[in-house]
This record gives structure tokens, sequence and C-alpha cells, in this order.
């Protein structure tokens, strides 16, 4: 069975734990048989909260019918890889909401998904992924009585409220990242453009899951009055809201400082290619200029060598001298020019 935690509450507190979905329909139809007033004449509260991990199509078609599921909700359910969003069908509401958590080791964000029904008496977290967001969530409802009261509405804001808080760390650990791809990009080091590049894709990946969140939340505040949702809890959830907004925010940012470190990265290594080729253009330079010193005085010893008729060191006492003379002075007026010219 996908079933992490199965509870069933009562007045905010949790009496029973069915092993099985049989036996939290069976327990949860008994209690709502039952259900009579508290001592200060409100109806008692009984809520079932089922938590499954990448449950079977069969047990989400379970769930579906005794709850009577709304199809298109069950259907993205099983396929699973929806953006963040909130639906209403009737007295159900269906949400679903991507988790993060930031791996210090590898420097990644993974990013989870977790679809969350819930209606007048009952709750059920689908995870999609390994993140614990549900169990500390539990945590904490089933410490504060109060939530539980609520209904759906209690769990559902405390769903929101953890994931969105989860969301900061996830942000620390980006802003670390982008603060070394900085020191990096001026300390010359390789494969900083690669390091830029999947930053940028988890950024990217991150803020598609958080974005989302501010039409969702309208979304869900637009039917504060007509589902008469607790008032206190309108206040945490605008708290909420604004918490998201700074999430945002800062992702905004983040792809900001990211491209201007793409664009700067992109103009170092250009400036960095550029001094290359001067540099190696210099080295051309001096290479051309001493093979042209030495150039010349071999085209003087050539023509003087080949002249078997007339060499002029045979008939003429001051011809050889004058040949290495014209050689030495043809390689120093060379040099002087080269020199001249800053190529040497």
């Amino acid at each position: 069975m996908s079933i992490v935690d199965n509870a069933i509450y009562r007045n905010g507190q949790r009496i029973e734990t069915p092993s099985n979905l049989q036996e939290t329909y069976r327990l949860l139809r008994q209690l709502n048989e039952e259900c009579g007033t508290t001592d200060d004449g409100q109806k008692e509260s009984v809520l079932a909260w089922i938590g499954l991990y990448r449950p079977s199509a069969a047990e989400v078609k379970s769930l579906a019918e005794h709850f009577k599921l709304h199809e298109l909700a069950v259907e993205d359910t099983i396929q699973a890889h929806q953006r963040p969003k909130i639906e209403r069908y009737g007295d159900t509401l269906f949400t679903v909401l991507r988790p993060a958590v930031y791996n210090d080791h590898d420097e990644t964000v993974d990013i989870g998904e977790i679809h969350i029904f819930t209606g007048p008496n009952f709750v059920i977290t689908i995870r999609h992924s390994e993140s614990m967001g549900v169990t500390r969530v539990r945590e904490r409802v089933e410490g504060q009585a109060e939530l539980i009261r609520l209904g759906g509405d209690g769990v559902l804001y405390a769903l929101f409220d953890q994931i969105v808080d989860d969301y900061f760390p996830v942000l620390d650990g980006l802003e670390n990242d982008i603060d070394e791809i900085e020191d990096a990009l001026f300390a010359g080091e390789h494969h900083v453009s690669q390091r830029i590049y999947e930053l940028a894709r988890e950024v990217n990946d991150f803020h598609r899951g958080v974005s989302p969140l501010n039409t969702v939340m309208n979304q869900y505040f637009a039917g504060f009055q007509k589902y008469g949702t607790n008032v206190e809890l309108q206040h945490r959830l605008r708290d909420v809201l604004d918490h998201v907004i700074v999430v945002n925010n800062k992702l905004e940012s983040m792809r900001s400082s990211l491209a201007d470190a793409m664009t700067l990265d992109s103009t170092l290594t250009t400036a960095r290619q550029n001094e290359a080729a001067m540099e190696q253009n210099e080295q051309m330079k001096r290479i051309s200029s001493w093979a042209a010193i030495l150039f010349a005085p071999s085209i003087v010893g050539s023509v003087y060598g080949m002249n078997f008729a007339h060499m002029p060191e045979l008939e003429w006492q001051y011809g050889y001298p004058m040949a290495l003379g014209l050689m030495l002075g043809v390689g120093v007026v060379l040099y002087v020019i080269f020199k001249a010219k800053k190529w040497l």
C-alpha cells in the first residue's frame, strides 16, 4: 500500500489510525452518524486525513468513488506533472503545489509535487516526490487542534505555509551559488559558463513552480465569503501570499543577475580571445621580422654563390668583404626598421 499516514480526527484530536482505505471509509461513515454537539453547543468536527505516496491508479479510483472526486482532478492526479493550481468541484477543492528542496551536495534544486483534495470532512494528500513537508505539517497541525477543527481549510493553510516557508532555504542556497559564480567570473575560472547556464535552468524551474502561486492563492481568496472561510485563517493565508510575493521578487532578481552574468561572461570571454589574438599577432610580427632579417642575407649569398661566371671575390679583392658587409647591412637596416615599428 502507498499509505504514508492515515488518521481520523474528532474535535481536533486523533482518535483512529486505519490500516487501509476501506477501514477509513467505514470509520468515517460511523463517526459521521454518531456526530453530535460539543459542550459549548457547536457541532462536533470529524476529519479523515489520508496521506499517500505515489498511489496506484486503483487506489486513486477507490478514493474518487468514495469521496465523489471529479474525474478531471482524478486524471490529473494519476498523470501527475501538473503546474501549481487550484480548482473547485462543488464542495471539493483540488490543489496542486510544488515543494522545493535545495541539495547542498550537488548544488541543485529538487522540485516536488503534491496533490491535495479537501472536502467537508476529508483531506487527501498525494505526494509524487520524496518531500517530507507533509509529515512536518501533520505533526504541526496535530499540535494545534484549532487547525484540525477548521477542517480541510485548516490543513490546506498549513500545507501552503510550510511549503512556502521551505522556499526560503532554497533561495539562500541559490543566492550563495550566484555569489560564487560572480567570484569565479572575475577570477577567470574555466567552465564558469556551464555553471551559469545550469544555475539559470535551476532558477527557471524553481520559478515555474512558484510564480503561479500568486494566481492560485487569489483564486482561493475569491471563495472566502461564499464558502465561509474562518476570518483568522483568511489573515494567515494573506500572510502566506505576502511570503509568496517576496519569493517571486527574489527569483526575478536572480534571473536578472544570471542574465547579467551571462552577458558579462560573454564579454570577458571575447576580451580574453581578443587578448590572445593580439598576443598571437605580436608573436607573428616577431617571427616574421627575424625571418626577413635572416632571409635578406640569404638572397645576397645565393646570388653571389650562383654567379659562377662573375664572382667578385675572385677578381676583386674587396668583393667578398663587400658581400658580407651587404648582408650585415641589410640585416641591421631591417632590424632597425622592425624595432622602430615595435615588431621586435
